[in-house]
């Protein structure tokens, strides 16, 4: 891993996004708070936190880190679930790769509650994609400027 020792200790947040597509059924599943496997927005939420914690366990040369806040946001837009994560930290190295990781377990998890309603005749998945994840925001500041 990098030597950050060196480095200062600032508030750092980073935000990302992705999106997963998804068939009609499965939007109409959602929106019904009928997935049999339970509860869509909370599941992608869980899981998004999780994630965001375990990244250093999963990123091999991400540094564990400092999280002082989590904030996920998910949406449902005509057949496409949104997922938001954001990530502050005090730390010497910042924390978009904790939101990006955020991201995908949340559409990941999302895609795992609604299989059933997703696979084809063939078993496979025609419409589901994860798409455009990305970070959308990264900002550091001494602490003195917060």
């Amino acid at each position: 891993m990098k030597n950050i020792s060196a480095k200062p200790v600032v508030h750092r947040r980073a935000v990302a996004e992705g999106r997963l597509e998804l068939s009609q059924e499965s939007a109409e599943m959602i929106l019904q708070n009928a997935v049999g496997k339970g509860d869509v927005h909370q599941t992608a939420r869980l899981a998004a936190v999780q994630a965001v914690k375990a990244t250093p366990v999963v990123v091999f040369e991400c540094h564990p880190i400092t999280i002082t806040s989590v904030e996920i946001h998910t949406e449902l837009k005509d057949r496409t679930f949104l997922a938001r994560v954001a990530v502050e930290a005090l730390d010497r190295t910042g924390c978009e790769l904790e939101a990006l990781n955020g991201v995908l377990m949340a559409l990941l998890n999302v895609w795992d509650l609604v299989k059933p309603y997703e696979k084809d005749s063939r078993g496979l998945y025609p419409l589901t994609r994860i798409r455009d994840v990305r970070v959308v925001e990264k900002t550091k500041k001494a602490p003195e400027e917060k």
